[in-house]
């Protein structure tokens, strides 16, 4: 079983971290032929900035269009970079101090993570718009997250398991001791945890969840709305003009 889980890891790990360099590069290097941020739209870049940042960090669209879902959808996210922080414990030694102290905040954000893919999943499911124009992958996806998520409370609240083997066991993979892994513990909760992680970033590159690069690259959203000063005219325009011109 530890070897198994070893080689899933490396593989999941390998195929996360091409995959979605891959799509950011292919975010990139799509031209975008037309000027079109949604409006009011910021006039400078650094305009610009600050509107993505609010996106990012505050969701402020959806807050404007719904609230509810705002809510549900901020108590995911930031629950789950509270959580995520807190496991940085496992790959790091010795571990730094803000991360110590981040531990109790890690442990019960939990909830509010999966409190809010409750309410996210139960608006696909309730919501007749949004379940109309829902494909079996936007179930699984949120599905997939609650298995992780309850998987992780179970091992946090109701059966423990051996934290420090563990943390051996995930240095050893980090430090590419190939096939002199330490044990991994044969922990129901944390096979299934390690599984569906697994599963998550193997599918990461795939799936919708590139939302969270590609709001960046997003044109409604980082685009100055300077049409009138400046004509808008895409990288492929432009060497096709040049092109038929010599």
């Amino acid at each position: 079983m530890t070897t198994l889980y070893a080689i899933l890891l490396y593989v999941a790990t390998l195929i996360f971290v091409l995959g979605l360099a891959y799509r950011i590069y292919e975010y990139a290097s799509v031209p975008a032929p037309l000027k079109i941020p949604t409006m009011p739209a910021p006039l400078t870049r650094s305009g610009v900035v600050l509107r993505i940042l609010s996106e990012v960090v505050l969701f402020q669209s959806l807050f404007r269009s719904n609230k509810w879902i705002w809510l549900f959808g901020v108590m995911f996210h930031l629950a789950l970079w509270v959580v995520l922080l807190r496991h940085l414990r496992y790959f790091i030694e010795p571990v730094w101090t803000w991360v110590v102290l981040v531990q109790p905040f890690g442990k019960y954000a939990s909830f509010f993570l999966f409190i809010g893919l409750v309410g996210l999943l139960t608006r696909r499911i309730v919501v007749e718009r949004i379940r109309y124009i829902s494909n079996p992958s936007d179930y699984l996806m949120l599905i997939l997250l609650l298995v992780i998520g309850s998987s992780g409370m179970m091992m946090t609240f109701v059966k423990h398991t051996d934290i420090v083997q563990f943390k051996a066991f995930i240095l050893s993979v980090v430090h590419l001791k190939l096939f002199h892994w330490q044990p991994l513990p044969l922990n129901a909760p944390l096979l299934i945890h390690l599984a569906a992680v697994i599963t998550l970033m193997i599918i990461f590159p795939f799936s919708k969840l590139l939302h969270a690069p590609g709001v960046f690259f997003s044109p409604t959203r980082n685009q100055v709305d300077n049409s009138r000063e400046q004509r808008h005219v895409a990288r492929w325009a432009i060497e096709k003009f040049e092109t038929s011109s010599r």
